[in-house]
């Protein structure tokens, strides 16, 4: 570009998807790296419960029973079919049950942590339990004037 007239080519327009697109490779790419480092991903609720189901069945059938031997063995067996008899129609009728039972477990283990978190936190600095300011009772914060005085052990 030796003359100052001379203008350059002009270039193409932006692909106006071009972020869009990186972005979604860059997505493809690590979940491709974590499926490979973590192994496949967890199946809906229904579909752990039947390999959980599946899995019982297995050990429990491949335990050997000292007592009764074969009987023994089969009886259990019967137990198994029966219970995976019944389970699999369940699992089949309402699979998003267990996807909503699922997540409702969820929330409450996660409630329970966070209860626990912060009663952990008291106990290491030593703070005593607070409780909510209760109404006096019949004979409570009269003075002692009454015949008895709650004691609350929590």
């Amino acid at each position: 570009m030796s003359d100052h007239t001379e203008r350059p080519a002009p270039e193409a327009a932006p692909d106006p998807d071009a972020w869009e697109q990186a972005c979604a490779e860059d997505l493809a790419a690590e979940r491709a790296r974590r499926r490979a480092q973590q192994g496949p991903p967890p199946g809906t609720a229904a579909e752990e419960l039947r390999k959980l189901v599946d899995a019982v069945a297995d050990k429990v059938s491949g335990m050997q029973l000292p007592l009764g031997g074969g009987t023994a063995q089969g009886v259990v067996q019967q137990v198994v079919a029966q219970a995976k008899a019944v389970v699999e129609p369940v699992i089949e009728r309402n699979p998003d049950v267990f996807d909503h039972l699922a997540s409702a477990g969820s929330e409450l283990l996660a409630a329970y942590r966070a209860a626990v978190r912060g009663q952990e936190a008291r106990w290491v600095r030593d703070e005593p339990v607070q409780h909510p300011a209760k109404p006096a009772g019949p004979g409570e914060g009269d003075g002692g004037k009454g015949g008895s005085e709650r004691i609350d052990l929590d």
